[in-house]
């Protein structure tokens, strides 16, 4: 095998003008398929928009949802070839073990990156001697194409990057990516770290280089960064997992910048530190501008103070005054800084936001009903104005932050918040005839903001919406009462155009299952009109039999056969029609297989069968 000293100047020329132009060509090729991702989702955004405007114009003719008839149709084609894609691509998946799931759109990402990066680095690798995949070539190029990823890698992982604002897709479904490639760069550096052993016969000499001295740092750091990221880790011990990131990721990009400054490759590494302290200060100005009490420029402290309330055993709420000028959509999230209870001053934890941001009372006070102030909200909403009209979050309790958060709630003392938001998508429920929303356990964070927004955009005429179903599966009878009175005032706005169903399933022990459906069965024999009087359970699980006695709400015992839930509402829905769903892994999986074919197959929409969107708000990731 030929040295570096066998190399002709023809090679060396050709190694450097590569070290140059394969990674620049590599990232034309992501910014190509980037810009292609980006036109498909503002164009299906803009699609959205006019399919909206177009069904509010052609609503007098739609028949009823009592009187489908389902006829072929050629002209829907387009329909079905979208749906196929639909399927094909989001709903087919390669599920590994219980609860590691990837669909066929990230399968194809994954596959096509790695693809893309080991064929740039193994072509033209042949020397003028004739020496083929020669180990100089190569060892060398994969090196400079792995740092040349370190930009985007870094980019992706922030919550503010250019890649969001270009393709629409929000920081946390692009996270997936961020672990992928950086997953595969470490591989392309592994493979140039053998590489380099294998092209010196004097290698334990070159170790003491200060360029090999920096590698071995770089790798080391990125071997830690690896581990730590692993989901095992990542959701048993996320406190270690924030830490050794930030200061694995900081050595890994220091090191590397001086190990590839002597290959003059380190200008693919400073962008990265860039990319980084670009979002660190834009999440900064966030901060100060919507916790501004803090910083002096309003007068008062408790502004921004968060009621905590311990609900169950694993389950915290949290309550904290709207700020005037933050404002969010149904199924957003923000990063709570909470000093007093994490380990540092500044750890922030992403929380859904539990409650919706409505113009109800606004809206309801200009049609001339009286009050004013929180009596008035009171007055309207009852028990459940914090869900309409402050910051909710319900906080599943496991270790670490979480655990001390549960001491406070046990205590319900209030904690200083920092509320950094909001953050990830919205979906756009307004063009679908039926909404159907799919949670399990504190799912409810996000499915109960989307449902309170249906119900307000139809009251307003802003939403075509003819019939939602709230889907929610639980452990225990006690979980109710987190969202119940919500549940009763949402059923009460409901205009009488937009139908309204709520399924409740208990799959705790036998003996709760047996106290909700007494409890239903004793609600029901004093149901006189729409909302009946109140009544107390014997032993104390619910506070009221209200919500179970209202003709929309129906509780069942045991788990949800979403498999049936979904199919009896797709063969009973015309047009448009959306299954939103947050819950584990497992919930996620069974209500893809139920969207798949024949479903939403083009034969069913050839025919006449509704056109299924899937939104998928999970637990777990990958």
């Amino acid at each position: 095998m030929p040295s570096e000293s066998d190399f002709s100047e023809a090679d060396i020329a050709a190694l450097l003008q590569q070290f140059v132009t394969y990674p620049e060509q590599v990232w034309y090729a992501i910014a190509a398929f980037l810009f292609i991702v980006g036109c498909f989702q503002w164009g299906s955004f803009v699609h959205s928009k006019f399919v909206r405007r177009r069904h509010y114009e052609s609503d007098e003719e739609t028949a009823t949802a009592n009187d489908i008839q389902y006829k072929f149709s050629l002209r829907r084609i387009p329909l079905a070839i979208i749906n196929f894609y639909r399927v094909v691509t989001f709903r087919w998946t390669l599920e590994i073990g219980q609860s590691y799931t990837l669909n066929m759109a990230e399968v194809f990402v994954t596959v096509a990156y790695i693809a893309l990066l080991l064929i740039y680095a193994f072509i033209n690798t042949t020397t003028v001697e004739g020496q083929k995949l020669d180990v100089i070539f190569w060892s060398n190029r994969i090196a400079m194409l792995a740092s040349s990823q370190f930009p985007i890698v870094t980019a992706l992982g922030t919550k503010n990057n250019l890649v969001s604002l270009v393709t629409g897709i929000s920081y946390d479904r692009l996270n997936y990516i961020h672990r992928m490639m950086a997953r595969t760069c470490f591989m392309l550096l592994c493979v140039h770290t053998v590489g380099e052993i294998i092209s010196s016969s004097y290698y334990p000499f070159k170790l003491i280089k200060a360029s090999k001295g920096t590698g071995i740092i770089a790798l080391a750091a990125f071997f830690l960064l690896i581990i730590v990221s692993l989901r095992p880790v990542r959701t048993r011990a996320y406190e270690i997992f924030f830490y050794v990131h930030f200061l694995s990721v900081f050595i890994f990009l220091v090191a590397a910048y001086f190990h590839t400054k002597s290959a003059y490759g380190s200008y693919w590494i400073w962008p990265s530190f860039v990319f980084w302290a670009l979002d660190r200060v834009i999440r900064a100005v966030r901060l100060v501008v919507f916790n501004h009490s803090y910083f002096g420029f309003k007068s008062g402290t408790g502004t921004m103070d968060a009621a905590t309330e311990l609900l169950s055993e694993d389950l915290v709420r949290l309550r904290l005054h709207r700020p005037p000028h933050f404002h969010w959509s149904p199924g957003q999230t923000a990063y709570l800084i909470m000093p007093s209870v994490s380990t540092l001053p500044f750890e922030a934890h992403p929380f859904t936001i539990a409650s919706f941001d409505s113009s109800l009372l606004s809206t309801a006070k200009s049609e001339g009903q009286s009050g004013s102030g929180e009596n008035y909200e009171t007055q309207v909403l009852g028990s459940s104005a914090p869900f309409w009209k402050e910051l909710v979050f319900l906080v599943n309790v496991h270790g670490g932050f979480t655990k001390k958060l549960k001491e406070v709630a046990a205590k319900k003392e209030t904690v200083k918040v920092f509320v950094d938001g909001p953050y990830g998508p919205s979906p756009d429920l307004g063009s679908y005839d039926t909404s159907v929303l799919v949670a399990g356990g504190s799912g409810v964070s996000y499915t109960l903001p989307v449902f309170l927004n249906i119900i307000e955009r139809v009251r307003k005429g802003k939403s075509s919406c003819k019939r939602v179903v709230f889907i929610w599966s639980i452990r225990g009878a006690e979980c109710v009462e987190w969202i119940e009175e919500t549940l009763i005032k949402a059923i009460q706005l409901a205009p009488p155009s937009l139908t309204v169903s709520i399924r409740i399933f208990n799959s705790g022990s036998p003996s709760t299952s047996q106290l909700m459906e007494e409890n239903s069965s004793l609600s029901n024999l004093t149901e006189k009109n729409r909302i009946p009087e109140q009544v107390v359970t014997r032993r104390g699980f619910l506070t009221s039999s209200i919500l179970f006695s209202l003709r929309e709400v129906k509780m069942e015992s045991g788990r949800a056969d979403l498999d049936a839930l979904l199919k009896g509402e797709v063969s009973m829905t015309s047009g448009r029609m959306s299954v939103s769903v947050c819950g584990s892994q497992g919930i996620a999986r069974t209500v893809r297989h139920a969207l798949r074919f024949p479903v939403s197959g083009p034969t069913s929409i050839l025919n006449g069968g509704p056109s299924v969107t899937l939104y998928v708000e999970s637990f777990g990731y990958a």
